[in-house]
């Protein structure tokens, strides 16, 4: 936080925007919350207000925080779909076959399963999203499969 605060600073006063500048935007850890702290020390006389409102919690992030928790308490049940996906889109053929008993079941199959990056909650949600539409395909396709073991429910 000392050299975050150093650089900040340094590179305000290069910019001569210091006396201009009325918050900061930054994420939520605590290593930020003290480099605010120590510009705030060092520029207090300099800052708009005194500083007063120089701090400013990106509200993208706090809610990225919240969306994080919410998805851990469904966690496992993310995880079935998600090995469900992966399963089905493993390789064309399997695909073919979702596909199939897809149009057999008449849901249309304009949207493709999607594997989800685990660390973007919205790709996550679009991933259930998908396999949401498809919910009645999966319990055929167990039927159907003997080495399809992860049925969401």
């Amino acid at each position: 936080m000392d050299v975050l605060a150093e650089k900040m600073i340094e590179s305000l006063t290069q910019w001569n925007i210091e006396t201009k500048m009325s918050t900061i935007t930054v994420d939520n850890c605590s290593s930020n919350d003290g480099m605010i702290r120590l510009v705030q020390e060092k520029l207090s006389n300099e800052l708009l207000l005194q500083g007063k409102f120089l701090h400013m919690r990106c509200c993208a992030h706090i809610l990225n925080l919240i969306v994080k928790d919410g998805l851990f308490v469904i966690e496992g049940s993310i995880e079935t779909i998600r090995d469900s996906v992966s399963f089905w889109s493993a390789s064309p053929s399997r695909m073919e076959k979702f596909e199939d008993v897809a149009r057999q079941l008449k849901i249309s199959c304009t949207k493709k399963l999607a594997l989800d990056c685990k660390t973007r909650w919205n790709s996550t949600n679009l991933m259930l999203q998908t396999a949401l539409e498809y919910k009645d395909v999966f319990p055929r396709l167990k039927l159907r499969e003997k080495a399809y073991c992860t049925l969401p429910t």
